[in-house]
């Protein structure tokens, strides 16, 4: 699990390396974003070695890869621990003047915040507002807790134990990492066959689903190796900055197909969601083919290797295979015969078939398929956003493979 640890400028952040040290313990990643102020209690010295990724304050660092948000959209959790009063007031006017408030407004994980102050800071109507503000917007609390604080105070308002920040922090996202320890390799995006150097064969697949397969496997706690055919850039911004999905570029089906062979050597699960052209041209012209006249051209074509069967021939022990498969049909049940058609034919373990058309399934937001296993059963149907569709693919192989181990 990919875990960001927001550390504000209170003496508690001493307990918060413990914090990160159980967090790395028990196999999650851990990116650490302090505050300029908390560097005076715990350096970035610290935060580099025992997280063991690099480490900044600004927003003006690593422009490139939009690290200001590229942390908040990979995080499957962030706790902010110490959270001191003047972080807690930030966070609820959803202030983002530095590294830590922008990540917080850009993610969508669960956020887990520690408070850590002083008794009457603690109790002063303003705290309390922002708490009820930050607890109405969905944020968990853990703590404080009552007892000794700095300066030979004592009473509410101490940060609680590192082992409770854990265990409570963790259990906001139990079962959301139901992917964790798997190897996926996923394939997207529509093949391009070469005609001449200036034109193809193709189809009119975005890449968008197999994108979001990807990522919801990465979101589950999968490694991901995602390998794009034909995927615009704008499709493919959010996989290529999550740090677990490496992504691999293939244009035509044979390249596609040694991309997806070599990934799959060690791979736990492949789910072969690309548009892969079933020809190619025989020959393609090294020069551009120019108009004869009112003359016709012809082209020679020939079929292009079948991935899914020669994943299915060399498939290792234990490992998944998941299939896509794009129809039309005028009916549900037409739509479900050619679907059994196609699974009998790959022998794959689940087959996801889907409805196109010119205004259904391509360059479209919204998908609707139904899944077969390897008894030609329905066992699963999903309809709406390729996110919400990606998800179902996943419950589906977690039901043919068991939680992973």
């Amino acid at each position: 699990m990919f875990v960001v640890v927001g550390v504000s400028g209170g003496i508690a952040a001493y307990k918060t390396v413990h914090l990160v040290r159980l967090l790395i313990l028990a196999g999650h990643e851990v990116h650490v974003i302090p505050t300029q102020d908390s560097l005076r209690f715990v350096g970035t010295s610290t935060w580099e070695s025992i997280s063991r990724n690099a480490v900044t304050t600004s927003v003006h660092d690593d422009v490139a890869r939009v690290r200001h948000v590229a942390l908040g959209q990979a995080a499957d959790l962030v706790i902010v621990a110490p959270a001191t009063a003047n972080t807690l007031a930030r966070m609820a006017a959803g202030l983002a003047d530095n590294l830590l408030g922008t990540t917080l407004l850009a993610t969508a994980a669960p956020v887990v915040v520690a408070p850590a102050m002083h008794t009457e800071m603690w109790s002063h109507p303003a705290t309390q507002q922002n708490m009820a503000t930050l607890r109405g917007r969905g944020v968990h609390v853990v703590g404080p807790a009552d007892g000794p604080l700095t300066g030979g105070d004592s009473g509410p308002g101490r940060m609680s134990e590192p082992e409770e920040i854990f265990e409570a922090a963790l259990a906001t996202v139990s079962g959301d990492a139901d992917l964790a320890g798997l190897r996926v390799v996923v394939s997207t995006g529509g093949t391009r066959e070469p005609i001449d150097p200036v034109r193809f064969l193709g189809n009119r697949s975005s890449g968008r689903q197999g994108v979001e397969v990807a990522l919801a496997a990465a979101r589950r706690g999968a490694r991901v190796r995602l390998v794009a055919a034909h995927v615009g850039d704008g499709v493919l911004a959010e996989a290529s900055r999550h740090p677990r999905v490496e992504v691999v570029r293939a244009g035509a089906a044979v390249e596609l197909r040694d991309a997806v062979v070599d990934a799959a050597v060690d791979a736990d699960v492949v789910v072969m969601v690309a548009a892969v052209a079933d020809y190619r041209v025989l020959e393609a012209s090294d020069e551009k083919l120019s108009k004869r006249g009112q003359e016709g051209l012809t082209l020679e074509l020939v079929q292009n290797p079948d991935i899914l069967a020669g994943l299915m021939q060399d498939r290792r022990p234990g490992q998944t295979i998941v299939g896509f498969a794009a129809e039309t049909a005028d009916t549900v049940d037409e739509l479900v015969a050619k679907g059994r058609a196609k699974r009998r034919r790959k022998g794959v373990d689940l087959l996801a078939v889907n409805e196109v058309g010119w205004v259904k399934g391509f360059e479209s937001a919204d998908n609707a398929l139904l899944i077969l296993d390897d008894h030609d059963d329905v066992v699963a149907q999903a309809q709406g956003s390729k996110r919400d569709v990606a998800d179902a693919v996943w419950d589906a192989v977690l039901a043919v493979r068991g939680p992973a181990q």
